[in-house]
C-alpha cells in the first residue's frame, strides 16, 4: 500500500521542482559569458594606420604655453594657461617644430612627449610670415624620435593623409583623408599669407595646430595650421603649410634664429604684369621699384619710372631664372624659395629691346 502510494507522491513533487528550476537554470546559463567569435587578420588599411601611428607617436607633442599676467593690486606676477597645441620632434637635438600661432604671446612654453612627462621649452625662433616657430627642450633619448620627412613637391589630390595632434587637448589624436586640393593661399589672424597650402578633409580641430600632415607612407608632408569653419570645429576643410616650405624655414631658424628668405630686392605687380603679356605682347614681370641696398640696387636693374602725365617707361623686365620663363612675380618668389642663400642664379633681363643675362649671389 505504502508503495503504491509513493509514485503518486513524487511525480508531483519532481515536477513542482523542475518548474520552479527552470527559470534558475536559465538565469545560470544566460548569465555566462557568450564564446568569443574570432576576428580574423585586419584589413590592410588598417594594419597600415596602425603603423603609421605607432612609428609616430614618439614623434608627436603636446604644447601647452603660459602667459605672465600682473595683478595692479598686488604688482604680483602670475603665470596663467594660455593655450594648448601640437608640434612635433625635428632631430636628434631637440628641436621642435609648431605654428607661431600656438606660441605667440606666451611667456613659457611646456612641451609633453609621448612618456607624459612635460619639459620646459626656450624660443629658438619664429616666422610670423609663414606661421613657423622652433622650440628647443633637452633631449631626451629613447623616447624622442625625430620626423621622417617627406617631400611636397610631387603630392597629387586623393592621396590618403593623416593628421596627428592633440585636438581640444585631446592627446596623441589621428584622423584620416585625403588631399582634397594644393596649391591653396591661406591668409591667418595673425597675418600670415600661405602660399601652396596643401588642403585637406582630414580631420583638423583647434589643437591640431602645429602637428604633422603624414602620408601613406608615415613621412612629413606638411604641418597643419588652419581650418575653415563658421563654427570653429572641422567641416571637412583644412589645411597644412607643404614640408618643402618648412624645410626651408626651419633650417634656417636652427643655423640662424630666424627665416633668411632669398630675395632680389625689387618691387612688382602682376597686375601690370598681365597687362604687359596681353597688351604689349611681352613676356616676363616689370620691376616697378628697386629696394636700396639690395641685390637688384648693386646690379644696377632699372625700375619703371611713371611721369606726372601718366606716361609710363619701362625699366627692365625679368624675363628668365636659370632659363626657366617667368610669367609672375609669385612665380619668380617661389623659384627664390627654392634656392638656398648664397647660391647663384642667372636672371634673364629685357634692357633697350635686347635680352642680357646677369648672375647674381643671392
Amino acid at each position: 500500500m505504502k508503495r503504491a502510494l509513493l509514485p503518486l507522491i513524487l511525480v508531483p513533487l519532481l515536477t513542482l521542482l523542475i518548474y520552479r528550476g527552470l527559470p534558475l537554470l536559465e538565469t545560470v546559463v544566460a548569465s555566462r559569458p557568450k564564446p568569443v567569435t574570432p576576428r580574423g587578420d585586419l584589413m590592410a588599411l588598417e594594419k597600415t594606420n596602425i603603423a603609421i601611428f605607432e612609428r609616430a607617436k614618439p614623434s608627436v607633442v603636446y604644447i601647452s604655453t603660459l602667459q605672465q599676467v600682473v595683478d595692479y593690486w598686488s604688482m604680483n606676477v602670475f603665470n596663467l594657461p594660455k593655450g594648448t597645441g601640437s608640434g612635433f620632434v625635428w632631430d636628434h637635438f631637440g628641436h621642435i617644430v609648431t605654428n607661431y600661432h600656438v606660441i605667440e604671446g606666451a611667456s613659457e612654453a611646456i612641451v609633453t612627449l609621448s612618456n607624459g612627462i612635460g619639459y620646459r621649452a626656450r624660443l629658438v625662433g619664429a616666422d610670423p610670415d609663414h606661421d613657423l616657430a622652433v622650440l628647443k627642450i633637452d633631449p631626451v633619448p629613447g623616447v624622442m624620435e625625430p620626423v621622417t620627412i617627406g617631400s611636397s613637391e610631387d603630392l597629387k589630390v586623393g592621396q590618403i593623409v593623416y593628421a596627428i595632434g592633440n585636438p581640444f587637448g585631446l592627446d596623441w589624436t589621428m584622423t584620416m583623408g585625403i588631399i582634397s586640393a594644393l596649391d591653396r593661399t591661406i591668409e591667418e589672424d595673425n597675418g600670415a599669407r600661405i602660399d601652396g597650402a596643401i588642403q585637406t578633409d582630414a580631420a583638423i580641430n583647434p589643437g591640431n595646430s602645429g602637428g604633422p600632415l603624414l602620408d601613406s607612407a608615415g613621412r612629413v608632408i606638411g604641418v597643419n595650421t588652419a581650418i575653415f569653419s563658421p563654427s570653429g570645429a572641422s567641416a571637412g576643410i583644412g589645411f597644412a603649410i607643404p614640408i618643402d616650405l618648412v624645410n626651408r624655414v626651419v633650417s634656417s631658424i636652427i643655423a640662424h634664429g630666424r627665416y633668411l628668405e632669398t630675395d632680389l630686392g625689387i618691387v612688382s605687380d602682376d597686375r601690370i604684369n598681365r597687362l604687359l603679356q596681353t597688351r604689349f605682347k611681352m613676356g616676363g614681370i616689370a620691376i616697378l621699384a628697386v629696394k636700396p641696398g639690395s641685390i637688384a640696387h648693386r646690379l644696377g636693374l632699372r625700375p619703371t619710372t611713371i611721369y606726372p602725365d601718366g606716361r609710363v617707361l619701362f625699366g627692365d623686365i625679368i624675363e628668365s631664372l636659370d632659363g626657366i620663363p617667368v610669367r609672375s612675380y609669385a612665380q619668380l618668389k617661389e623659384l627664390l624659395r627654392k634656392r638656398k642663400v648664397g647660391e647663384k642664379v642667372t636672371l634673364g633681363i629685357f634692357r633697350e629691346g635686347r635680352t642680357i643675362y646677369m648672375e647674381v649671389q643671392l
